[in-house]
């Protein structure tokens, strides 16, 4: 997982018919039950190709949930808007009247280039970085970690049966993050191509065999969630593993997409944390 990400791939990156970028923002302040995700997406040389989509859950309650696409350039879709303050370093996030923050790294960003098994079977690449998230959401003061992301590509959802986005943040220097994609042809979860990567220390550090397993309710929403991350594949040693159960989540209708997002509190080896399970799939309601 490559860790060499210049100041300059801040700015859109996607190339080729079909091709977009997207932005991502998640904070979780457990005390105060607040958890949020803005997203800002864009089609590079198509001014009516923005959209947005923001989720504020206080509690087991969504309290604000928007999702638009086909917006014009110069127009906050679904009421988001982002800013660049300092490239890989400081950003600025706010989703309608639900937050307004201020978001700062605390990691170098990690990334997931074209070559990465994950990258050729979603069609996406990009990168991640821990953030320390401060500011205001829905009308409360908060301090909290979260994550931000920036990814592009051309993923062929004819070719994919589903993502899966998980995070999990402890600490200012500890973190988790696997990214997972299942092609339609996928017969078994080992079918699943999947990186991952521990930030230990404040460093991240790319997982040799992360393994994923989740238990789903009646209608395919994601609730119990494990982790087992072996970081070597040397004799002797021994993963890191995770445990995690659903705090809040909601289901969007993002037209030939359905998307699945929830947050998580996770505990690993002593530690307690929360974090993002998002799952993206094919809406097969979708006309």
């Amino acid at each position: 997982m490559s860790t060499d990400i210049r100041p300059d791939q801040e700015a859109p990156q996607a190339r080729g018919e079909g091709a977009s970028d997207a932005y991502t923002f998640a904070f979780a302040d457990h005390g105060a039950q607040l958890y949020g995700l803005a997203r800002a997406g864009m089609v590079p040389g198509n001014a009516e190709a923005f959209s947005g989509m923001g989720l504020l859950f206080a509690g087991t309650e969504p309290v604000a949930v928007e999702a638009e696409g086909g917006v014009a350039e110069g127009v906050a879709p679904a009421g988001i808007t982002t800013r660049t303050i300092e490239p890989l370093k400081r950003w600025h996030v706010t989703f309608g009247d639900a937050f307004d923050l201020e978001v700062t790294a605390l990691t170098p960003p990690s990334g997931v280039g074209a070559k990465d098994p994950v990258a050729k079977a979603g069609g996406m690449e990009g990168y991640e970085q821990l953030c320390r998230f401060r500011g205001h959401a829905n009308g409360r003061k908060i301090d909290c970690l979260g994550q931000r992301g920036h990814s592009w590509g051309a993923p062929d959802w004819k070719k994919i049966a589903l993502t899966r986005t998980l995070t999990a943040w402890f600490d200012t220097e500890t973190a988790v993050s696997v990214t997972t994609v299942r092609p339609q042809s996928a017969k078994h979860h080992a079918d699943e191509a999947v990186a991952a990567t521990v930030v230990e220390g404040g460093a991240p550090v790319r997982v040799a065999e992360p393994l994923v397993s989740t238990t789903f309710d009646g209608e395919g929403r994601q609730r119990h969630a494990g982790l087992e991350l072996w970081m070597s594949d040397e004799p002797d040693t021994y993963p890191h593993r995770a445990a995690g159960e659903v705090l809040c989540g909601t289901t969007l209708d993002l037209g030939r997409l359905r998307l699945d997002a929830a947050f998580f509190l996770w505990k690993m080896e002593g530690r307690v944390g929360v974090g993002r399970y998002d799952v993206l799939r094919r809406n097969d309601d979708a006309a």
